[in-house]
């Protein structure tokens, strides 16, 4: 039995004079590559506040990265300057761990642009910990409240469908079923990037989500994802607005619109990218919904005409801002 003065000593030893190196995160994350996508990315759930802004890390054409257990932060950073400069993600792991005189309390997992990936668990983590390193993925658990946790998210993502996005998020929700963090639960992040960078930003991160504080972090983490897919086709209604392809600008605002049917910009602008294309007639059901629900919308039409997203017609613009509004019933 381990003596109160031989653990004081330990403690003392890992800790003292590194007050990052005491912030403890009981969790349970996974990195993955998806191939066919050219996207890679890192999940995590955590009963610790903002857990995403310490395990959490990934950078387009490069990697990502979930440190945790006795969190050293600096892995994230670090790993990724490593890959960015060519190594790989098991090389990188070995310097990482080589550096580190308290290896023994770290659990960390990097996964590289070319899916090479490495994991370890240290074996002062608190129990239940382990981690599982497969094809382009690992899953990987610390403080769990019993062993079924890992394998059992190992099981979920090699037998899901669906994007990268869907299928981490489902392997998450099967180790909160199996018992997740032994504490509970508080914070999740994800975050998907594409695989080979191609300079645009909102294109090459394709999420970036934090839930700091929920008393259901998983369940607000798949709302999250749902407004984040509507608003990708928001994102592509701009581009090919912008080119002047109003007819698919109008197709991807009505994707967004129909997934969010509360979100009143995606229809506004649906009926904006009409009105561009010379079908204003079509855009009246659509500006009449949209003021009767938010008459300020009227005002934004005034906008427009001077960034040159609407002709300078005074007549049109007239037109549209007379439009009634629909009668509620």
């Amino acid at each position: 039995m381990v003596s109160q003065k031989m653990r004081k000593t330990y403690l003392k030893k890992c800790f003292v004079g590194s007050s990052a190196k005491m912030r403890i995160a009981g969790t349970y994350s996974i990195v993955a590559y998806d191939k066919e996508a050219g996207q890679i990315g890192v999940a995590v759930q955590s009963h610790w506040f903002a857990v995403g802004a310490l395990v959490a890390w990934a950078e387009a054409g490069v990697g990502a990265v979930a440190t945790q257990s006795f969190i050293e932060p600096s892995y994230g950073p670090s790993g990724l300057n490593l890959m960015r400069d060519g190594k790989s993600a098991p090389e990188t792991l070995a310097i990482l761990l080589e550096e580190d005189e308290m290896k023994d309390v770290r659990q960390v997992a990097l996964i590289d642009s070319k899916g090479k990936v490495d994991s370890f668990t240290g074996i002062s983590c608190v129990d239940d910990a382990d981690h599982i390193v497969g094809h382009h993925f690992s899953v990987q658990a610390n403080m769990m409240e019993n062993k079924s946790v890992v394998p059992m998210m190992k099981k979920t993502y090699v037998g899901s469908s669906g994007d990268l996005a869907e299928r981490l998020l489902l392997t998450m929700e099967s180790a909160e079923k199996a018992g997740g963090d032994i504490r509970g639960r508080q914070a999740a992040a994800m975050i998907v990037v594409k695989s080979e960078i191609t300079g645009n930003y909102t294109y090459d991160r394709v999420f970036d989500l934090r839930v700091d504080d929920h008393p259901q972090p998983l369940d607000e983490l798949r709302r999250l994802i749902n407004v984040g897919r509507a608003y990708q086709h928001m994102n592509r209604g701009d581009d090919v607005f912008t080119q002047g392809k109003f007819s698919e600008a109008v197709l991807e605002y009505k994707r967004s619109a129909n997934m969010l049917p509360g979100l009143i910009e995606a229809k506004f602008w649906q009926a904006v990218a009409l009105t561009a294309g010379d079908r204003l007639e079509n855009a009246r059901p659509i500006f009449s919904e949209v003021f009767s629900q938010e008459p300020k919308w009227r005002k934004m039409v005034t906008r427009l005409p001077k960034a040159g997203i609407l002709p300078d017609d005074t007549k049109l613009i007239d037109d549209i801002t007379s439009i009634t509004v629909l009668k509620k019933r």
